[in-house]
């Protein structure tokens, strides 16, 4: 399917799957930021789903309305990355990175830690895996955004084959050790791993681009995804975290309302290991080469936590930022405008 197609395609589903509550929460939104009434947002909202391929969510985090025509044109959008995700990576991408268990299989060496399958494994080989780890993630073989995730303290277990079979019935068969995060990482938030989640593009000729890079951090929760509570901030080229967090809701942290730890100027320990990590694991994926990769940081170095083939966007808000133009412009740059900006 080409990409005018797509984008005919995704402008349809958006439309037939309008929820007007949330369209009219979204607005409400940016309506913090902006003094035009509901009405007006909204118009603009749907204006901007057309003229710029943009997502309702990506006009409220980003405050597109804040915004002039040149400024809202320099803006990645969610629409855009459905479009590359479909064009750019082959048809067994979702198979190849979709299932969790086939994922840690293949990247073994890079992972750093141990995990089981619940539903194939026996009472006795969960029962020996808990004994080896005290605390554990369980979660979906096959989910996204962190949803159905959780975390278990093994010493709390006591009838192993009961507890396995509520992981079961919940489809939380993915057990993992919980990796124990960098000091410096654990200083911003102790109760999740706050991961790097790198956009990356990998062209004909074998050369990794890092699109972009971000810091992930929980915020009350387990897990630091942006969809579960967490927040996250742009890292520079050498690590370095570039603006305050910022979360779903549009809230801007300066500093980690748990912690109270200063996010802007946070430095990513193993920054250099990572993105070294991650070419090598670009290499493993020749039909995939638009990834969205998540990475862990242990007091040993970069752990690879999973791989997604339909990366979500990330930028800045200008209004926690300074910086009123988005990061279009490192897409055309990596993977080709006629591409990005549907001209082919």
């Amino acid at each position: 399917m080409d990409q005018k197609r797509l984008r005919v395609r995704y402008l349809f589903d958006r439309a037939r799957r309008l929820n007007p509550t949330q369209l009219i929460e979204l607005a409400r939104q940016v309506k913090r930021v902006s003094k035009a009434p509901v009405p007006v947002i909204v118009a603009d909202m749907l204006w901007c789903s057309v003229r710029y391929e943009m997502g309702f969510r990506d006009y409220a985090v980003w405050d597109i309305r804040l915004l002039n025509g040149r400024e809202r044109a320099t803006w990645m959008t969610h629409p855009k990355a459905f479009r590359l995700n479909k064009t750019l990576n082959g048809p067994d991408s979702k198979v190849i990175l979709g299932d969790k268990a086939r994922f840690l299989t293949d990247f073994a060496d890079l992972v750093r830690r141990e995990w089981i399958d619940a539903a194939a494994a026996t009472d006795d080989e969960v029962a020996a895996f808990l004994q080896r780890h005290p605390r554990v993630i369980a979660k979906p073989a096959a989910g996204e955004g962190g949803a159905g995730i959780a975390i278990f303290e093994t010493a709390q277990i006591e009838d192993v084959a009961a507890w396995r079979a509520e992981r079961i019935e919940k489809d939380q068969t993915l057990l993992e050790q919980v990796l124990t995060q960098h000091d410096d990482l654990n200083a911003i938030y102790p109760d999740s791993v706050n991961t790097v989640r790198m956009i990356t593009y990998r062209d004909p000729a074998g050369e990794l681009h890092v699109i972009a890079s971000v810091l992930r951090i929980g915020n009350g929760a387990v897990i630091d995804n942006f969809a579960s509570g967490g927040m996250f901030t742009m890292l520079d080229d050498d690590g370095v975290a570039q603006y305050p967090g910022v979360d779903k809701q549009s809230n801007i942290y300066r500093q980690h309302p748990v912690t109270g730890t200063t996010i802007q100027g946070v430095r990513v320990p193993f920054y250099p290991e990572v993105v070294e990590m991650i070419a090598e694991a670009a290499k493993r994926l020749p039909t995939v080469p638009y990834v969205g990769w998540d990475v862990a940081i242990t007091p040993e170095g970069p752990a690879l936590i999973e791989a997604n083939h339909n990366s979500s966007v990330f930028q800045m808000k200008p209004s926690a930022s300074g910086i009123r133009t988005g990061l279009l412009h490192r897409y055309r740059d990596a993977i080709g405008a006629d591409v990005v900006d549907n001209r082919r």
